[in-house]
């Protein structure tokens, strides 16, 4: 691989209104954006096939530091070849810091400005969890994009809390570009994002983000959000902070969201997205289509012979009949979340290839119209 296919990139390609539609070039190829990406927090996106989940159109997926550093280990991980050999994914992967499942998953956590101490959810053990030791995981994975630590803290909470966990993840956004540099992180062609925080405060947002944009990073995520917060609060944050972040690399959101939550993130701006939503719905018997949600366990599809949607390229959509999901969700079948895991994660990235041409053809704003009044009549029709 040439040198300059190794050197990550972000190209904006066209812009509507504040919507973008790029490119990140990454070692193991190209996100298109904006872009969804599928959680495969333990080296797998629950209840897929890694060539299924590209065959959605998903060009990244995410895996998660805290999970991977306690079973298997980055170090073993490392040993058989990195995470894209380990999961069998050859194309983009990012890793989150590890940070938020510390803090929410974690035993007896105790922080302070080295970094946290926690016992694992597992087995009990304790581990130092450090800036450095976090990007240190994220390059023994070897993933494409990597996150610096910092502390989220759930909303709403005092501003004086607020502003402690904002300074202390901009001391960490500094100490994390040491290591990430010291590894040789963008030699290799990797990224390193840093972390806008301050909670529902407009103007620690603004001065997280100013403050990060003056660090060598290669994007720049929004962390801190749809953290118990309702969505306006969350859209308000969107709507100070992503212009004062550097145009020139791309915004990631992190954790977000519903398909109506991205819509809306994508028309302030945000690149690129990940959440859990639509494979953990999918194994509850819940469907998302272009015409809403359809809720599998309800007995109004027990006799309905309809697919999900017959226009839909996806087969979990357009072969298998309403009856029979109903009828495997009911039953408690494996099968039941394979598919409707499969057709959300194809309609989220339905959504977004739907966005990203609208964007580059100059009306993202008819697209976002016409989605939210199909999303409205299929509430209507009650799917």
């Amino acid at each position: 691989m040439s040198e300059t296919a190794k050197k990550f990139n972000f190209k904006l390609i066209a812009t509507d209104g504040m919507a973008r539609r790029g490119e990140i070039t990454t070692p193991h190829g190209v996100v298109r954006t904006p872009a969804f990406m599928p959680v495969g927090t333990q080296a797998t996106v629950k209840a897929m096939y890694p060539g299924q989940v590209r065959e959605t159109g998903a060009d990244v997926v995410l895996g998660n530091t805290y999970h991977l550093m306690l079973r298997p280990t980055a170090e073993r991980v490392d040993r058989l070849g990195g995470l894209h050999t380990f999961m069998n994914w050859p194309h983009t992967i990012l890793t989150d810091s590890g940070g938020f499942q510390v803090m929410s998953l974690a035993q007896l956590r105790k922080l302070d400005e080295e970094g946290v101490r926690f016992q694992s959810h597992i087995d009990g053990r304790k581990y130092h969890l450090t800036p450095e030791r976090s990007v240190e995981i994220q390059g023994l994975l070897g993933s494409d994009i990597q996150m610096q630590l910092d502390e989220c803290i759930k909303l709403p909470s005092p501003k004086e809390e607020i502003q402690r966990a904002m300074e202390l993840s901009l001391r960490w956004a500094e100490r994390s570009r040491t290591q990430f540099e010291a590894m040789g992180g963008p030699a290799k062609g990797q990224g390193l994002y840093g972390i806008v925080q301050g909670g529902d405060q407009p103007d620690l947002r603004i001065r997280s983000a100013e403050s990060l944009g003056k660090l060598p990073f290669e994007g720049f995520s929004v962390g801190g959000l749809a953290v118990g917060e309702p969505q306006n609060v969350m859209l308000q944050m969107l709507d100070i902070t992503t212009p004062v972040m550097p145009v020139d690399k791309p915004r990631y959101l992190m954790g977000v969201g519903t398909p109506d939550d991205l819509l809306e993130s994508v028309k302030r701006g945000i690149d690129q997205f990940d959440c859990v939503m639509p494979t953990r719905a999918g194994r509850h018997g819940l469907a998302y289509t272009r015409f809403g949600k359809v809720n599998l366990k309800n007995a109004r599809h027990q006799d309905d012979a309809r697919p999900l949607d017959a226009e839909n390229q996806c087969p979990a959509s357009s072969v298998y009949s309403r009856a029979y999901l109903h009828h495997l969700v009911r039953a408690g079948e494996g099968l039941a979340g394979m598919l409707l895991t499969w057709n959300n994660i194809a309609y989220y990235q339905q959504l977004m290839q739907g966005m990203r041409d609208a964007i580059e053809e100059g009306r993202f704003d008819e697209f976002y119209a016409r989605t939210k009044e199909d999303w409205a009549r299929g509430d209507i029709a009650a799917l």
